[in-house]
């Protein structure tokens, strides 16, 4: 299979046609800028350099004595939507790699674990993501022993779908020297069987380190290959321009090749998963744009707190689900402080992890602290945001802190936040509407391989806030919904200022990179019941088609109806 992959790769990497002057004319032609203003067209041309050299009104001549003209028929043509937060190289590998996140329950799980498990009789360790006892009904942290029961013979280790715990077999725990006399490391936790210290299946945020050390690493082949699969995927859902989070210096290895060899299709914007990686990939500073904008080093991503599901948020209040329990520090405020210090004074811009109500209050305080010493255009980010006390929503504004935020996440929460906070504490959960006008600019994303990567699912999700039923009807917390325009800038103009990457990409503008989509429903007046269905013809990044839909996606998209 592996080696079916690299001939994929391979084919990839073959010279591009050089560019010639282009017009895509016939369309219906949607841009936004940040504030969320929409500028409608008729008609663009693309330079032989892949930039947009004009764009024509609806109601004006095209130009004349252009080289290639492409009829539009009409559709909707949008920018390259931009997801301001993803993994990218473990969403290839999760491709790879055991997937968990379609299970509906334990016992299919087991099923499907087992099954990958039979079909890869040579790996050594059989790895994964995706679980999610909430899904599954569970109640509870899955066992050792039900993950036994899938596989008994070799370790197996497997990543809860935020990332923030792993679930191991007997054989993962014993050669990992885990006993019950192992203590918890800081900001970690070992799950417990009851009555007493025995491991019992789960280690929560840091605690994942103490197995996750031992698996073997990813060959580079294989994040070769991983690479072309996210790709892939991702032009697939249009998505055109990444903000990469916690970049390793064998992530930016595999991005550097791929660039090197022109295989290197989707923008990413890279943050550093740690100051030693940071400083070996960019030195003195952030990187210069390489390969025609496709790849740049932009700072560093820093881990406050952990995610709610495995309850390591960190709450101001204790966990209605868990009295006693508020979460656990990845980092403390000194070393927040430290490390924040350690990449502004060189210019990187700092990404913070913050999910709980306490871990928010943490990052806007030492924003506040720190904004004095480090003046000019820092672009501060917090990612998540996702539980915010009202009180501290306003501070969002005061520095312009960007809220980095995934839409998907409050559909997919909703029923899990409720029980970990309770009623009285859901007025800042997931509040887009309320951060927005507090002054704070928003970037949306999926946190994929966490959720799918797609932007037309998080539109509808940021306009409703209602879940693929449709529940709860009118909108969970409707008072939190944005508007269309402002959703799309998100996923968009938003996403590349967010990234330092404005006059570069993100709109439909003279002077920008070509970077769009031609879809077959306009996301401005659809039903919001269709924007989830919203079929993407086509990609185009730098004036080049990356993605073309079957020739029967194309007939469902002209049926009657669409």
């Amino acid at each position: 299979m592996i080696a079916r992959l690299l001939a994929a790769v391979a084919l990839a990497a073959l010279p591009a046609a050089a560019l010639a002057d282009t017009l895509i004319d016939n369309i219906n032609g949607i841009s936004v800028d940040r504030d969320g203003k929409v500028t409608h067209f008729s008609a663009m041309v693309i330079d032989d350099r892949g930039r947009i050299a004009q764009v024509i009104g609806q109601g004006e001549r095209p130009p004349q004595g252009i080289d290639y003209r492409e009829n539009g028929r009409g559709k909707t043509v949008i920018p390259g939507m931009i997801d301001a937060h993803l993994h990218i190289m473990a969403l290839g590998l999760a491709q790879l790699t055991v997937d968990l996140s379609d299970t509906r329950s334990l016992a299919e799980a087991q099923a499907k674990i087992a099954a990958y498990a039979a079909a890869n009789p040579e790996r050594p360790w059989i790895v994964g993501r995706g679980w999610n006892q909430e899904q599954w009904g569970l109640g509870r942290f899955p066992t050792a022993a039900e993950l036994d029961a899938a596989v008994p013979d070799r370790p197996v280790w497997l990543e809860r779908v935020d990332g923030h715990a792993g679930w191991a077999n007997s054989v993962a725990i014993s050669v990992s020297g885990v006993t019950a006399s192992t203590a918890d490391p800081t900001s970690g936790r070992v799950e417990r069987l009851p009555g007493g210290k025995q491991p019992a299946g789960v280690f929560v945020d840091t605690a994942m380190e103490l197995v996750g050390k031992n698996v073997p690493p990813p060959r580079a082949t294989d994040r070769d290959v991983a690479l072309h699969k996210a790709q892939e995927l991702l032009v697939q859902h249009g998505v055109t321009a990444v903000a990469d989070m916690g970049t390793s210096i064998e992530d930016w290895m595999t991005f550097r090749r791929a660039g090197d060899e022109g295989r290197l299709r989707v923008r990413i914007m890279a943050y550093a998963g740690s100051v030693p990686d940071m400083v070996l990939i960019g030195g003195s500073g952030p990187t210069q744009w390489l390969y025609d904008d496709r790849l740049r080093l932009n700072g560093l991503k820093l881990y406050l707190d952990g995610a709610l599901g495995s309850r390591g948020a960190m709450l101001k209040a204790p966990y209605a689900d868990d009295p006693g329990n508020k979460g656990l520090p990845v980092i403390n405020g000194t070393q927040l402080r430290n490390n924040m210090s350690r990449a502004a004074m060189e210019g990187y811009q700092v990404a913070i992890h913050a999910i709980g109500d306490a871990a928010n209050a943490e990052a806007l305080d030492a924003i506040e602290e720190l904004a004095d010493d480090y003046t000019g255009d820092r672009r501060w980010r917090i990612e998540h945001a996702q539980i915010v006390d009202p009180v501290d929503i306003p501070r969002f504004g005061q520095h312009g802190v960007i809220a980095s935020m995934q839409p998907v996440h409050q559909t997919s929460d909703r029923l899990m936040a409720e029980a970990r906070l309770g009623p009285d504490r859901l007025a800042g959960a997931y509040a887009w509407r309320s951060i927005h006008d507090a002054g704070a600019p928003l970037a949306f994303g999926s946190d994929a391989p966490v959720e799918v990567p797609d932007p037309f699912t998080g539109i509808a999700a940021a306009i409703t806030r209602e879940d693929a039923q449709g529940q709860p009807l009118g909108g969970w917390h409707a008072e939190q919904r944005v508007t269309r325009e402002e959703a799309l800038a998100a996923y968009t103009s938003g996403a590349a200022y967010a990234g330092f990457a404005e006059g570069r990409f993100g709109r439909l503008a003279a002077g920008e990179r070509a970077d769009f989509l031609v879809l077959d429903t306009d996301p401005l007046t659809a039903d919001p019941s269709d924007l989830r269905t919203i079929r993407v013809l086509e990609t185009w990044i730098g004036g080049e088609k990356v993605y073309d839909a079957s020739p029967e996606e194309r007939r469902e998209a002209d049926a009657p109806g669409r």
